[in-house]
């Protein structure tokens, strides 16, 4: 966020999140995070200790229906970037988040609640209220982004219709304080997926250090049920059906009801207000996806903001956030979909018959070798097509395998360990502070162009050229990045290569301001 931006932040609920939703942040959003300067700050894992327990079963106590303990990630992560694989629920990492808003000088209104907005060619103007006081205020704001759930207020408003498969289900998530003894293990994270007579549904250990839990149970709007159901005593009775724990006292701490569903904006931005997290895109749990691609929208949103406000960009930049996003979130819901058919009740049944008939263990291994696969090439694989990346015309491919990467523009910027003065460091983490410009060893020239093209643009550009102010550790820059000795690889904000040029052939610097000017809607 560039100081020069004024955010203010509405948020109708009284703090951050109680509840651990969203648990697990990929290697895309780590990196994201560390850009935003709270990377270190979150709890992580490497990749390779990264596992997960998914349990079937009747009860907490109750013999399993089927089991399994796997990674939770793909293994071989370590090679794709320098950043490790993070463990938060959205219970951990909003406080993170707004610390790092409150030190950057984001207003952040708690217990307050948009009315109505209405826009105009030079702004939006917006009524708010408070909860508490009920007292009304207008503010006068250049773009609005509605971040307000699934069932967006502001989309509504804006008339912005959703395609895909809608509701998949309602459901309510209780969190609650109780020591389960030997119920939980404390070294193994478990998923315990419950089915039985009572209350099908979902638990898992939020916090062992405090004997905190979450048991997430659904509930069926069309057969006269609701949350209000769901009282206290009602809930203590679920909880011990589930423990088998018939005297537990269980201490409720929130309850709250929320909707699976499956669906996508049909637009993401309407003039000045855009569209994001859940508001934009709703997916089921599965895979994890949901709160891994809200980071990606978030960030996609703040860096193109921030350039057009500042007036490095110009308005028309704005537009490639739906070009660039609305795609993404095709493929995740697609994928999270996927996922959820082969993870319902129907399909614990038929694991549990496969494991009696001793299923071909090479195929499910393929299976889950392939699930891992895409998700790699979901989250680290993936191709932005827009006006803010130079794609040549004739590169119809929008994956890849991040394994091999090819440095492609659209495509996000390899990583590649480098040394500097200060030992070992990541082309990832040059990233994130404004354009930067990675040269081959034999284009100091372009350190020159680029401090010539800047200057004429009014803007900042870092440059490094690799192989003399940065050493090639393992001499993979060129390749991985798809350019010769004296070429040039064009990296956005966001880590993703807008343009590159093998060579220094014909004019570098009439090259260089042909690509910022396009990819900047200047």
């Amino acid at each position: 966020m560039d100081e020069r931006v004024s955010v203010l932040v509405v948020e109708r609920r009284s703090g951050t999140s109680l509840f651990p939703r969203a648990v697990g942040q990929n290697q895309r959003t780590m990196e994201l995070l560390g850009f935003g300067g709270i990377a270190k700050d979150v709890p992580t894992q490497t990749p390779s200790e990264s596992r997960f327990r998914v349990r079937v079963a009747a009860s907490l106590r109750g013999p399993a229906f089927h089991e399994e303990v796997s990674h939770a990630v793909p293994s071989g992560l370590e090679v794709l970037s320098p950043a490790r694989v993070g463990t938060a629920g959205q219970d951990k990492l909003e406080p993170l988040l707004r610390q790092r808003a409150e030190e950057l000088g984001a207003d952040l209104r708690f217990d307050t609640e948009l009315v109505s907005f209405d826009e105009d060619d030079d702004g939006v103007t917006a009524v708010l209220r408070g909860r508490r006081d009920e007292r009304t205020t207008q503010v006068r704001a250049d773009y609005l982004v509605a971040a307000d759930g699934n069932r967006s207020a502001v989309r509504e408003a804006l008339g912005v219709e959703r395609h895909g498969s809608g509701s998949l289900g309602h459901n309510l998530s209780i969190i609650f304080d109780a020591d389960l003894g030997d119920l939980v293990e404390p070294d193994q994270a478990t998923l315990h997926v419950l089915y039985n007579e009572h209350a099908s549904g979902v638990f898992i250990t939020i916090d062992r250090a405090i004997n905190r839990h979450l048991y997430s149970v659904g509930y069926d709007p069309a057969s006269g049920q609701s949350p209000a159901d769901f009282t206290t005593e009602r809930c203590t009775e679920l909880i011990r059906l589930a423990t088998e724990l018939p005297d537990l006292e269980p201490e409720i701490r929130a309850v709250r009801s929320w909707e699976m569903a499956a669906a996508v904006a049909d637009r993401f931005r309407v003039g000045r207000v855009l569209l994001a997290g859940d508001a934009a895109k709703v997916t089921p749990p599965s895979g994890g996806f949901g709160g891994n691609t809200a980071v990606g929208d978030a960030y996609d949103l703040a860096w193109k903001l921030t350039a057009v406000l500042d007036a490095t960009a110009g308005p028309g930049l704005l537009d490639t956030y739906d070009a660039e996003r609305r795609p993404i979130a095709e493929r995740v819901v697609a994928e999270a979909l996927r996922l959820l058919s082969r993870r319902g009740a129907d399909s614990a049944a038929q694991d549990t018959r496969d494991t009696a008939e001793t299923t071909d263990t090479k195929d499910k291994e393929a299976e889950e070798a392939s699930d891992r696969q895409r998700a790699v090439e979901l989250t680290l694989g993936f191709r932005y097509r827009s006006s803010a990346v130079l794609i040549e015309d004739d590169d119809p491919a929008d994956t890849e395998d991040p394994y091999r990467p090819t440095g492609r523009p659209g495509f996000r910027a390899p990583h590649v360990w480098l040394r500097g003065d200060g030992g070992k460091v990541s082309t990832v983490e040059l990233f994130g502070d404004g354009f930067t410009l990675l040269a081959g060893p034999e284009g100091a020239l372009w350190g020159d162009v680029a401090e010539d093209v800047v200057g004429r643009l009014g803007m900042t550009l870092r440059t490094h050229v690799i192989g003399q102010d940065l050493g090639d550790t393992d001499g993979e820059f060129l390749a991985r990045y798809g350019i010769g000795a004296s070429g040039v690889s064009l990296v956005r904000p966001d880590g993703v290569v807008a343009w590159r040029t093998a060579d220094q052939s014909g004019d570098p610097a009439q090259a260089l301001l042909g690509a910022l000017t396009m990819v900047l809607a200047r």
